[in-house]
């Protein structure tokens, strides 16, 4: 095999969720770009109509699924609009997640906790379930954060489901071994709105962000630096890797 074809994502069916913005709208479209036929998920319609038909327009093939991934029938329905329109599930990215409360354990409600784990742990378990019962072979993608290998202060409810998510990522890629391999996505400072917004900050005080966060390489990420490392992740290139996860962060340490 020729050294980049085994990036290539030619012949995959990919759903990603939370694909309407941000990083996994940068997910969806250069999948598309590699090759794979992509179902764009997320809870905004139109926004994931927009991505895709981006997809469309630049000569992929997509279709846009409304799904609300803290929902079972609507993942379950997501799994099957994608085989129903592309004849197979070969790679599922469980993108849709994010907390933008912030407050001590002490002062946080209990449903603010109940919220966090549901779409930030609950999710991906299901996520992973469900593409794991429609897929023969194939990948799947956690998109998880630093926030869940060390303490962070004022986001327990956060850190604790990407925790989660890292243990799933682990177990799962041990039990649904050796056709289905489960990685994870680590990624460092990404000023998506979700981030900003956790933050306190606009994309007015970037620099800020980058100083605060002390980033070796010496720029904040883009979601293209994680849809890279997914690309790889669900292409042969990494048919030997699985229970992996991978820190995309300009070299900075997990906060």
């Amino acid at each position: 095999m020729n050294v980049f074809d085994r990036y290539s994502l030619e012949g995959h069916v990919a759903v990603v969720t939370g694909a309407g913005r941000g990083i996994g709208q940068g997910i969806a479209v250069d999948f598309a770009k590699a090759g794979a036929k992509v179902v764009v998920a997320a809870r905004r319609t139109t926004e994931i109509e927009e991505v895709a038909q981006k997809i469309i327009n630049n000569g992929g093939e997509a279709i846009a699924v409304t799904t609300d991934v803290t929902d079972d029938d609507a993942m379950a329905a997501l799994a099957k609009a994608a085989i129903d329109k592309f004849g197979k599930l070969t790679d599922w990215v469980n993108n849709a997640g994010g907390s933008t409360y912030r407050a001590s354990v002490l002062d946080m409600p209990r449903e603010e906790w109940d919220k966090t784990i549901a779409l930030n742990l609950t999710s991906i378990y299901v996520g992973c379930v469900t593409a794991a019962r429609n897929m023969e072979k194939g990948s799947i993608i956690n998109i998880t954060s630093g926030a869940g290998s060390g303490p962070v202060p004022g986001s327990a409810h956060y850190g604790a489901a990407k925790a989660g998510t890292n243990s799933l990522t682990w177990t799962f890629a041990a039990e649904f071994a050796p056709n289905i391999r489960v990685n994870a996505v680590a990624p460092g400072a990404i000023p998506t709105e979700v981030m900003l917004t956790a933050l306190g900050k606009d994309e007015s005080q970037l620099d800020e962000i980058l100083e605060e966060w002390n980033i070796p390489l010496g720029r904040l990420g883009t979601p293209e630096d994680i849809s890279s490392a997914c690309i790889y992740l669900a292409s042969d290139a990494a048919s030997w890797v699985s229970g992996e996860i991978i820190r995309v962060g300009g070299g900075a340490k997990p906060r």
